[in-house]
């Protein structure tokens, strides 16, 4: 499932810019599919907003506000059984860019920074159940444009940097184990200079470290070098980018090192920043 959206954040607000939405896909039949607009933003999502997935529902969360450009706190939620969005809780206080991610019910954001752009430590968790947040213990570094890795029952807050050092992205990661309710830092776990535009794909090599299968600076796989993101799907993996700056962003299927091309209709098609599988 991917939510398709407006091209990388610059400095000043865009003349005309792109509407936000989200698109569907199914790998089994290749066949695409648009969801309902949220009812508070009609004419589209809130840019930079950021999707997760839980239970069979699709949880959209922050992002800034399309006809003001300021952070908001908004949580949603789409039930497929009923084809309906509602809103929970919103999130204790505002963020941009920062790392989320699912795990076992819960909803967990890290990192990002404030409306002063001060870079980040403090993490919250969401208890879709009872919709409510709870603040996590704080990560030992501020990690502003963080990418949120899920494997198993740990969250993984990867790269970022701090206030003082901007641009300077970290080489470590932070995690937090659910069970052990705690954050560790895992060094050398990433080794891209920047995690939110080379980062696409994760593994787990030898149980601890993170690698990447594909991203950018030249160091994607075939088509796919600039803007990239990925889905994982079972075993295979939904694949979005462009071979360079300024080119069409493709989608593919990358399975046993392959990339396979998927046609896609021009209503379905664009930039897309941020994208989870949802079971259901």
């Amino acid at each position: 499932m991917l939510r398709s959206g407006a091209p990388p954040h610059s400095h000043s607000k865009p003349v005309g810019q792109p509407r936000y939405g989200i698109s569907l896909f199914d790998p089994v039949t290749m066949s695409w599919d648009r969801l309902p607009p949220v009812p508070k933003y009609p004419d589209g999502l809130p840019l930079f907003c950021q999707v997760v997935s839980t239970e069979g529902k699709l949880i959209l969360i922050g992002g800034w506000d399309p006809s003001s450009w300021e952070p908001v706190r908004d949580v949603f939620v789409y039930e497929f059984t009923t084809q309906k969005w509602t809103q929970c809780a919103d999130m204790p206080s505002t963020r941009s860019f920062f790392a989320v991610g699912a795990v076992e019910g819960k909803v967990i954001v890290a990192g990002g920074h404030d409306e002063s752009k001060n870079a980040l430590r403090s993490a919250w968790v969401l208890d879709m159940k009872e919709e409510e947040w709870c603040e996590l213990g704080r990560m030992r570094e501020e990690r502003d444009e963080c990418e949120g890795v899920v494997m198993g029952s740990e969250f993984w807050v990867v790269s970022g940097y701090g206030t003082e050092t901007q641009g300077a992205f970290k080489r470590s990661a932070e995690v937090y184990g659910m069970g052990k309710g705690e954050w560790r830092v895992e060094e050398e776990a990433w080794g891209r200079v920047d995690a939110r535009d080379h980062a696409w794909g994760w593994r787990r090599v030898k149980g601890e470290v993170i690698d990447m299968l594909g991203g950018g600076g030249g160091g994607g796989v075939g088509e796919v070098k600039v803007g990239a993101c990925v889905v994982e799907v079972g075993e295979r993996r939904v694949v979005t980018g462009s071979e360079y700056q300024g080119a069409p962003h493709g989608f593919y299927l990358y399975a046993n090192g392959k990339l396979v091309k998927v046609n896609v209709e021009e209503e379905y098609s664009g930039i897309v920043q941020s994208g989870c599988c949802v079971e259901i």
